[in-house]
């Protein structure tokens, strides 16, 4: 055909050229699919998983090593110094967010496709697999219960900031005991200011849980403001403790909160990190004053942890730690690391 000049008439009619166009979508989409699954396969097998000697044992910081996307550790009192690197034993599972105790950890791992989904991987103290499951979102938070029977983890459903209100999250627990599964926590009855509350735009994110495997608390969003929602999984029942409280983590004595607080509406800085107490509901602010998006980890009673973007950008990010009496300074604990947790 001589380029600038119309083609022939088609021989097919209408219905036929709809069919033609449908087939030739669908042969795309099953290539699509093809393609993410071969990912899928890639991503699922020995690349994936842990090394034989990689176990969970301590004391040890873990963490997700930014650079190749696995779970790896290190001393727990290590810190970087200048122009030297820690040294990291490295062969952990592939992890976009990784928590772990009581001999149980919890992967989250993006799952490749057109469509954002995430595994939620169980595994054991040798980090072999146990349990999956697949739920459709972007992975986010990540949290496992003292004793290693409860499992938490959200994910975004739209959206992929805590720093914009376009956004919903969906957050599931797992009791490994009973091997029950809540797929949403949005349906938790919930009182706020003493009232029982309502509302189609309710999201929870960023759950941490007690000792007893039953207490629980999250930070739960709705109409523009934020609340730390304090919750019974027996009594099946929630309640808003305080407003503006984000990703809480409960301190190892379980008298404390460090949580995260909305401090400015510039969305590249909102927050700053706080320690609530929880008998006198007194917050202190820490040391820490560059803006923190991460649900803090306690390394011990005194010291938290968190992620922040490392130098250069991108997708690389650094692990710090603050005292959380508000004291001292932050210091780096770990160069190009993410998720961290403290283990033994």
């Amino acid at each position: 055909m001589t380029a600038g000049l119309p083609g022939p008439p088609s021989p097919l009619g209408p219905r036929a050229r709809i069919a033609v166009l449908v087939a030739a979508v669908l042969l795309l989409a099953a290539g699509s699919v093809g393609y993410a699954l071969h990912a899928e396969t890639r991503a699922g097998g020995q690349q994936a998983g842990a090394d034989a000697s990689f176990t969970l044992g301590g004391p040890a910081l873990y963490f997700r090593d930014t650079a190749t996307g696995r779970v790896a550790h290190q001393p727990r009192a290590a810190t970087p110094g200048a122009g030297t690197t820690v040294a990291r034993t490295t062969g952990g599972p592939a992890c976009d967010r990784f928590h772990a105790a009581g001999g149980t950890a919890l992967c989250l791992r993006a799952k490749p496709g057109v469509l954002p989904r995430t595994y939620a991987i169980v595994l054991d103290r040798r980090l072999r697999e146990v349990r999956r499951i697949t739920v459709p979102g972007i992975p986010t938070r990540a949290r496992v219960s003292a004793s290693g029977r409860m499992l938490a983890w959200t994910v975004f459903a739209t959206g992929d900031s805590y720093a914009t209100t376009a956004f919903s999250t969906r957050t599931a627990v797992l009791d490994l005991r009973t091997g029950y599964l809540i797929k949403s926590m949005e349906e938790i009855p919930l009182t706020i200011d003493g009232v029982r509350y309502h509302a189609p735009d309710l999201n929870y994110w960023g759950m941490t849980f007690a000792r007893d495997d039953n207490r629980f608390y999250a930070t739960v969003s709705t109409k523009g403001r934020t609340y730390l929602v304090a919750g019974d999984m027996k009594h099946w029942s929630a309640k808003a403790l305080r407003p503006n409280a984000e990703c809480p983590s409960l301190s190892p004595d379980n008298t404390r909160i460090a949580f995260k607080k909305k401090v400015s509406d510039d969305p590249s800085a909102p927050w700053r990190l706080y320690v609530l107490d929880l008998r006198t509901m007194r917050e202190t602010a820490l040391a820490e004053t560059r803006s923190v998006d991460d649900q803090a980890a306690w390394l011990d009673d005194s010291t938290v942890a968190y992620a922040l973007p490392g130098a250069g950008g991108g997708r690389r990010s650094d692990i710090w730690s603050v005292p959380a009496d508000g004291t001292g300074a932050a210091r780096k604990v770990v160069a190009g690391g993410s998720s961290p947790v403290a283990v033994g």
